[in-house]
């Protein structure tokens, strides 16, 4: 009698389970999803939502899709697969598309000079080497929640603005504008000649405090790697090095918590300075 042969089990996913490779223009999350479908559906060219999702949330993103027409598919099962962390907490929503329309930097300086006189004046946001996505976008979101809506990153050692920065972001991303420079330095000494005072964030010594300095007028704040900080020769353009005094034995902080502390005494201060 012969012996049926042994089969191994299908691996293939169910018919009802959807799985989506990762990739640099995928985003995933509620508030990041919900923020490109309210602000910029255009950018979007695939929607994808799990069917068993219940909440608020949700309501608003079905009625953000339906209202800027914007087709989706829903499913029984979403998994990201191929992400370099392991696969991302998606919470059954997951679009493809560019996550943020870049400027260029005679655009950003034309916006700049726009804005000239306003209050308060025009903040701009220098991520010099922020390679870790978590971060670039977790600095982003601080950016946006204190007033600040443009963001300088060099072109070269810096992380993808993809999924990652956008979840960390909260949905920020679609509020602020990002311009990409081939270097950082001449970008600096051009905002410098039109009225921007530029202060690099850092650990070191001799630098001010920010509770010391006037942070008011239109500034370029620079905040660097976690690891080396600021580029030196990015470093000579800061008019100006100031630091975050502390009462602990650690001689500095995350990249991303230390730029939130000094955008909110940024934001602190224009606020008193406008009573």
């Amino acid at each position: 009698m012969a012996r049926t042969p042994l089969t191994k089990p299908s691996r293939r996913p169910a018919p009802a389970e959807k799985r989506v490779r990762y990739s640099d223009d995928l985003i995933w999350g509620i508030h990041p999803v919900l923020a490109l479908l309210t602000r910029h559906p255009h950018r979007i060219t695939e929607l994808i939502l799990q069917r068993d999702r219940r909440g608020e949330g949700w309501q608003r993103l079905f009625a953000a899709a339906k209202e800027a027409q914007v087709r989706y598919t829903l499913v029984d099962r979403l998994v990201i697969t191929g992400a370099p962390d392991g696969e991302p907490v998606h919470q059954g929503v997951v679009a493809r598309g560019s996550v943020v329309d870049m400027v260029s930097f005679a655009e950003l300086l034309a916006i700049l000079s726009d804005g000239a006189g306003q209050t308060p004046p025009p903040r701009i946001l220098a991520c010099d080497s922020i390679q870790d996505p978590r971060n670039l976008g977790a600095l982003i979101r601080s950016a946006y929640a204190a007033g600040i809506d443009h963001i300088l990153i060099p072109r070269e050692r810096s992380a993808p603005l993809g999924g990652t920065a956008a979840k960390a972001s909260a949905g920020a991303l679609a509020h602020v504008t990002i311009s990409r420079v081939v270097n950082l330095r001449d970008a600096l000494d051009s905002l410098k000649k039109i009225g921007f005072w530029i202060y690099g964030a850092t650990a070191q010594p001799q630098a001010a405090s920010i509770y010391e300095m006037d942070l008011t007028g239109p500034i370029c704040l620079v905040i660097g790697s976690e690891e080396k900080g600021i580029r030196p020769l990015v470093q000579r353009q800061c008019d100006a090095l100031i630091a975050i005094p502390m009462a602990g034995e650690i001689d500095s902080l995350n990249s991303s918590v230390a730029g939130a502390v000094i955008m909110f005494e940024m934001y602190r201060q224009a606020v008193a300075a406008a009573k």
